[in-house]
């Protein structure tokens, strides 16, 4: 697995046709999909540094599903926790967790329009055992 940049924006989106969203996104950004799974798949992005997650589901296609921002470790991840937390938000922890094809160490927090957005690290690209994202 490659290493990610220290810090990429992820933008999850509902797709109503997955293969077709390939087709476009590999087009848009000149690149292949680091990950294709049935009603899933990601690109890791170099330029600009971004993770696109797509999901397949027709009933909220056109849908941002949430937003994140990939981290380099744990320890990155926390130390973000750790700040938010003394900012004074309350925040969703799931560390050990199997999303989107990948074992993550994760937080989640939401803003106040309901927008949620998760610091991440994927800590295993291809666990045996996976869950819907």
């Amino acid at each position: 697995m490659s290493t990610p940049p220290l810090d990429r924006v992820q933008l999850a989106l509902h797709v109503p046709d997955l293969t077709e969203a390939i087709a476009f996104y590999r087009d848009l950004f000149a690149t292949e999909p680091h990950k294709v799974r049935p009603g899933y798949a990601n690109f890791s992005i170099t330029r600009p540094p971004l993770k696109l997650a797509l999901l397949e589901d027709p009933s909220r296609a056109g849908g941002l599903d949430h937003l994140g921002v990939e981290r380099s470790s744990t320890e990155a991840v926390e130390a973000e926790a750790r700040r938010l937390e003394a900012s004074g938000h309350v925040l969703r922890r799931e560390d050990g967790t199997v999303c989107c094809h990948a074992r993550q160490d994760k937080h989640w927090i939401t803003d106040p329009g309901s927008l949620e957005w998760e610091n991440y690290v994927v800590t295993d690209d291809a666990p045996e055992a996976s869950a819907a994202p």
